[in-house]
């Protein structure tokens, strides 16, 4: 049996462990998340060794050049031989990851949390004193209706 020389690109990014599907990378390449060569592509378009694929996981785009062809999806270290990331993806995908690494944590842009006991007691006093909290029905008021 030859080695294959082309194989549809939905079938390569499976087989490269892109993705866990052959119908999730279809999906990815439909949203139009996949280019080769700088094109966007279909799911039916065929990838040879040489070309270069682009494709938006996420936050992140991935950069990679096809190193071989493959139809059957293998153990993970077999599958990266089928690429090879570029440098500029390697660099971005370091450059989110230290992002995310230095990123502030949500909890701290929150300058004040629960009310203490004390806060709950005063707001709860000042609630109880509030003169709109003495008439907190919505029945119409007796001199509102003459005219």
């Amino acid at each position: 049996m030859e080695p294959m020389e082309r194989l549809r690109i939905d079938k390569w990014l499976w087989a490269a462990r892109f993705f866990k599907t052959r119908s999730l990378a279809a999906e990815e390449i439909g949203k139009n998340r996949v280019q080769v060569n700088g094109d966007v592509a279909k799911a039916s378009r065929e990838v040879k060794a040489g070309d270069t694929v682009t494709m938006r996981l996420g936050v992140q785009t991935r950069t990679v050049t096809v190193r071989g062809i493959s139809g059957q999806r293998g153990p993970a270290p077999v599958a990266q031989l089928l690429y090879e990331e570029t440098a500029e993806s390697i660099a971005a995908q370091a450059a989110i990851r230290e992002q995310r690494r230095v990123g502030s944590e949500p909890a701290l842009a929150i300058e004040q949390g629960r009310p203490t006991k004390r806060d709950r007691r005063d707001l709860d006093g000042a609630v109880r004193h509030a003169e709109w909290d003495n008439r907190w029905s919505a029945s119409i008021d007796p001199e509102d209706t003459e005219r």
